[in-house]
């Protein structure tokens, strides 16, 4: 069993325990988050649903993220993550979320958001949200990986708060 298994498996009790259903609103990772998720059986107990919003026109349509945060912050970045987390609770049934947008590699890095950079955001209800950048080495697979993990750990840290 992986770590990204065993994060699952005791965010999954974490959810019951609280009666809770999360969404995920995923770009860099295409999926990767809502696959882990359903990984368990009797997921559907506690996921909702899952956005993969690749392009910025996605994100968008499907989560309410503004054009203008796109134009002004682009899709790396802490407000559109923001708007992803939030939008994706507004559009699902789900109590709790988590987005993720970044640079997965290996191209498509710049200066000011090299391969590593992701944005990761959490929101619970109307009123809490938060995001967090992180800086991941490693090849595209590995970026996507840690992306998971990380996404997994902010679930089970809000819960426990």
């Amino acid at each position: 069993m992986t770590d990204i298994d065993q994060a699952v498996r005791a965010l999954a009790r974490d959810l019951l325990d609280h009666g809770l259903k999360v969404a995920t609103a995923e770009s860099c990772t295409g999926g990767g988050i809502a696959q882990a998720l359903t990984e368990v059986a009797g997921s559907s107990d506690w996921f909702e649903r899952g956005f993969v919003t690749y392009s910025n026109d996605a994100k968008m349509e499907m989560l309410g993220v503004a054009a203008a945060t796109l134009e002004r912050h682009g899709a790396v970045s802490e407000a559109t993550v923001l708007e992803m987390a939030r939008g994706a609770l507004t559009r699902s049934r789900a109590d709790l979320s988590v987005a993720v947008s970044g640079v997965a590699g290996p191209g498509g890095g710049t200066d000011d958001k090299p391969v590593g950079t992701v944005w990761i955001a959490w929101a619970q209800g109307p009123d809490w949200s938060r995001a967090e950048v992180f800086h991941f080495p490693g090849d595209r697979a590995a970026v996507r990986r840690a992306t998971i993990a990380a996404a997994l750990d902010g679930l089970r840290a809000r819960l426990a708060a």
